[in-house]
């Protein structure tokens, strides 16, 4: 099933909100921005309360749910298994975002969810027009696969990972690169595409160089760590996509950061889950 006509429905809602200049900085537990916490069930509207930025955004994030739902029973889950499990990842960030009154910051994760579930739907048309996305023989061995995946998006994408103006990487995020590079050598078939942001700070010619310097830096710290330069790819997208829209130190050290992707070989059909 198409979702992009029904998806752009909503887009004067997330439009509406960022006029509104919704975003804050909660403590730990109250939605904040690095929390990838378990499923909150949102209605997309309230009973008896008036029309609001918030019940689009409820209502938006209900279409891409149902989106990925769609998706996974027509065999996601076992042709993309990583981009599944970034994707209900993604989920979870953006209900602790509306749990916590972070409606900005939602908003833009709503965008991203949305991009990358319409890229998973062009991928799963294109390899079920070859074969069947089916559960695994050895299905066991499938779970295992998508344990060490949820394992290593946790690992990869957390906050404050760089100073500012810097590729230095922090210490407590390179313990983390060192766990992820041994997982990964012990499964071949996992590959990283690693792409660098940076805050809005400097220039954007300045903020791209920067960004990609930082892309480049962890793929230097995990060949040190013993994974092969042939299994990551590095990008820069510069200050163009940050994580939470806004200018305070607090969300500038989210938007310094790397995204990292797993991209699996082991897609049914011979051919790669690139995400």
């Amino acid at each position: 099933m198409k979702w992009t006509n029904q998806l752009k429905a909503s887009t004067t809602l997330l439009a509406a909100l960022v006029m509104a200049g919704c975003s804050s900085y909660p403590d730990e537990g109250q939605g904040g921005m690095g929390e990838y916490t378990a499923m909150s069930d949102f209605s997309p509207v309230f009973p008896e309360e008036p029309l609001g930025p918030e019940h689009g955004l409820r209502f938006d994030f209900h279409l891409a749910r149902l989106q990925l739902d769609s998706l996974i029973n027509q065999g996601a889950e076992w042709c993309f298994p990583a981009s599944v499990v970034q994707a209900e990842t993604k989920e979870k960030r953006i209900a602790r975002e509306l749990e916590g009154g972070l409606l900005l910051d939602a908003a833009n994760d709503i965008v991203i969810l949305r991009k990358n579930l319409n890229k998973l739907e062009l991928q799963l048309d294109y390899v079920t027009s070859e074969t069947e996305c089916v559960p695994p023989s050895q299905n066991a061995s499938f779970q295992s696969d998508k344990a060490i995946i949820t394992q290593l998006v946790d690992l990869l994408n957390v906050d404050n990972q760089f100073a500012v103006g810097s590729t230095e990487i922090n210490p407590k995020y390179m313990g983390h690169l060192a766990e992820a590079a041994n997982l990964l050598k012990q499964h071949r078939h996992l590959k990283l595409s690693v792409t660098g942001h940076a805050d809005m700070a400097g220039s954007p010619e300045y903020n791209e160089k920067l960004a990609m310097g930082r892309a480049k830096q962890v793929e230097r710290y995990l060949v040190i760590f013993g994974l092969e330069t042939a299994r990551i790819q590095t990008l820069s997208v510069g200050e163009t996509l940050p994580l939470t829209e806004g200018d305070t130190p607090a969300i500038r050290l989210t938007n310094r950061r790397v995204s990292i992707d797993i991209v699996s070989t082991n897609a049914q059909g011979g051919g790669y889950e690139h995400l």
